[in-house]
This record gives structure tokens, sequence and C-alpha cells, in this order.
């Protein structure tokens, strides 16, 4: 069976998704290319070819194609497809009414539990941005049935919305437990904490992870908080060390100029004005900062 078309389709597919999980782009396009080589039947073949226009920024003909493949056979993949490419491109907010549709369709037809517990996840996320946090809460709690772990995130995001950040720590917790080491877990469950906990997540998310920017941030402003600037400074420069973005250095210079740095703090909106000429709080804070320059 493994060395039949219809399998090695679906293995390559398969292999993309986990590729793209891994941060792995070009390998992921490429075992893409390969399923749609191997893809078993005129409308899988479709569904693979969508994915490829939609992961290279054609999202119209990727939507097409989804049609397409439904067109001649209805699929869970095809039914995913079209939903997930039409919640990314549309702005408009009734839209969301045909997704939730579309993912519906996708449960009703065969599939895995890995799939289903993708499609279940993304149709609490939509239910939630809806504000029907009721359907939401039910979409992650039967993701997590056929063991989703991840969604374990969306349900702590619906006891936060209910304002018990309680329940929503405790829902991370049980993500960690199941996904040790994973310091986007730790991460999200720092905003459901107090200070004391918020500040011990973080760490632990340094130690897993030193390239997340977001604990830096967050340290440099509990330090600022507690009018520790030198620290704080400090803290940016670590992160800005390995990525000099534009928030990093609007935020530096904003500290380099509340102690009075008026040279430093003209370097960060220079260094950020390279990046971007037009960034207009940055703009701002140069002027402001440059009418200060002895």
């Amino acid at each position: 069976m493994l060395e039949s078309d219809a399998a090695k389709g679906v293995l390559y597919f398969r292999l993309s998704l986990l590729l793209l999980r891994l941060n792995c782009p070009e390998a992921a396009m490429r075992s893409l290319q390969l399923a749609r080589q191997h893809a078993s039947s005129e409308s899988e073949r479709l569904v693979y070819e969508g994915w490829i226009l939609y992961d290279t920024g054609h999202c119209e003909e990727g939507l097409q194609k989804a049609e397409e493949s439904i067109n001649l056979q209805r699929s869970f993949e095809a039914f995913f497809l079209k939903a997930y490419a039409l919640a990314d491109s549309s702005q408009d907010p009734s839209c969301s009414s045909t997704v939730v549709s579309l993912l519906e369709e996708a449960l009703k037809c065969p599939s895995d539990r890995l799939r289903k517990g993708q499609a279940l996840n993304n149709l609490g996320s939509v239910y939630v941005d809806r504000g029907n946090l009721d359907a939401a809460a039910d979409c992650y709690i039967n993701a997590l049935k056929i063991r989703h772990t991840r969604a374990h995130q969306g349900l702590a995001r619906v006891h936060y919305l209910r304002n018990d950040k309680n329940a929503a720590y405790a829902e991370m917790t049980k993500l960690i437990e199941k996904a040790r080491s994973n310091a986007s877990a730790y991460e999200k469950r720092s905003e459901y904490c107090e200070r004391e906990l918020t500040k011990a997540d973080l760490e632990i998310v340094t130690r897993l992870d030193p390239l997340r920017v977001y604990p830096y941030r967050y340290r440099a402003a509990v330090l600022m908080d507690n009018h520790k600037e030198k620290e704080a400074i400090e803290e940016l420069s670590r992160a800005i060390a390995f990525k000099a973005d534009l928030h990093l250095l609007h935020l530096r210079a904003a500290f380099h100029e509340h102690i009075g740095d008026v040279m430093g703090a003209l370097r960060d909106c220079r260094a950020a004005l390279s990046v971007d000429p037009n960034h207009q709080e940055m703009l701002e804070l140069h002027s402001r900062v440059h009418s200060q320059e002895p």
C-alpha cells in the first residue's frame, strides 16, 4: 500500500504540513509538489494545487481549485482548503458564516482525527471571533476528545474571555503537561496569571527558546515600572542583538528619551527609520528627540 501513488500523495501532503509546523517552508513546498504529482484522483490533485497556489500568494486561484475539487467530489480536504483560504483572504465579517458552513461540511466527510481536530480547532476560533463562546467551547472540547492537544489553548482563551483567568491558567497547564518544552505554551500561559508567575513562565520561555522576543519586552516593561531604566534598556538590547525590529527599537528609543539619553534615542530612531522611513510613531519620536539634541 505504501508503494501506491494513492498512499504517496497523502503521505507527501501530511509531510508538507509537518514541515510547515517545523518552519521549513521550502521543504514543505517541495513535498506539496510531490503530493500533487502522486495524487490518486483529479479532485485530490486539485486540492494540492490549491494549497500550492495559496502558499505562493494566489489565494483567489487557490479558492477556485477548492471549488473545482468539491464539484468533482465532496471531501474533507477540499472543504478545509476553501474554508482556510476564505477566512484568510476576505475582510468581510459576514464571510465567517460561510467559513463555519464549510468547516461543518468538512467535518461530515471522512478523515482522521488529526485533521478533524484541526478543523474543530479552526471552527472554535471562528466562533470566538464571532463572540459565540459556548459554541467555541464545544468545538475545543470535541477536539480534545480526539486528542487534539492544541485545543487546550483555544479553550483557555474562552475561559479568559469569560473572565475566568484561573480556569484559563489551568487549561494551559494541561497543555504544558502534554507538550513539555513547549515555549509557546508557557508564553501563552503567562498571559493568564499574576506578575510573579508571569515572570517565571517567561524565564522558562527564554530558556527553551532564547529567540522569542516577547519575554524580553515584558521584562523590560516591568523593570521600567520599577524605575530600573538601565536594566530595562539592557534587557531590550539582548533582544535587539538578534532581532532589530521596529517595535523593539521604538521601545528602546523611548526608554533612552525617558532617561535623557538623547544620542541613544536618536541612534535607535535612525536605525528604525532606515527599515521603515514612513513609520509615523518613530517619525514623531525622532522629531521630538531631535529638537533636544545639543
